[in-house]
């Protein structure tokens, strides 16, 4: 495992009602603008923080990548136990995503993309994988100290990821800041 990459043993922290309080995953997929036809992928899903209210808001495929096949394991179970018949786990790269070019209109990248080595090449493939106009939406630590989150030397300052963003040839969108620790950028292809 890269030194980078979460530890699927503190998979619970995923998932705890501060975190939902502070970014509650429904509200903030709204940012997204997934619409009921939309195919998404769900980029770290983990164990479906994201995934879960993103198969709700469309009819179509959302597709769970995640490079731990514990965290998909997991998410597998709770997509039986809530006859959710939408998803599809993949067990893959962000720096080499197993989906055909264009193939995806959503993209999300919750907390993950300061994961990824080097960075150019998973928002290369993100460019590959989205449809013309498609959007990502990608929600990250602020480079700053604080308690909880990867450590200091992993993130990457919003204004750094604005300019890899806009260098792989995205449009900014929005951009937002929805606590003094985590920025959110929706960009579009």
């Amino acid at each position: 495992m890269s030194e980078r990459r979460f530890d699927p043993e503190k998979m619970e922290m995923l998932d705890n009602p501060e975190r939902r309080k502070a970014l509650p995953p429904d509200q903030l997929l709204q940012l997204s603008a997934i619409g009921r036809d939309d195919v998404v992928l769900d980029l770290g899903a983990g164990t479906g923080y994201f995934t879960l209210p993103a198969a709700n808001m469309t009819d179509n495929k959302v597709y769970a990548l995640d490079i731990e096949p514990k965290m998909l394991s997991v998410l597998k179970s709770k997509l039986e136990e809530l006859h959710i018949e939408n998803v599809e786990p993949v067990e893959g790269k962000i720096e080499n995503i197993p989906l055909p070019d264009s193939s995806v209109d959503r993209v999300i990248a919750s907390f993950v993309l300061h994961e990824v080595e080097p960075l150019s090449k998973g928002l290369e493939e993100i460019q590959r994988v989205l449809k013309k106009n498609g959007t990502c939406f990608c929600l990250e630590w602020e480079k700053k100290p604080m308690e909880q989150g990867p450590p200091l030397h992993h993130r990457i300052h919003s204004t750094d990821m604005r300019k890899a963003m806009e260098t792989a040839g995205f449009e900014i969108v929005k951009s937002l800041f929805p606590t003094d620790f985590h920025y959110i950028l929706v960009v579009r292809k």
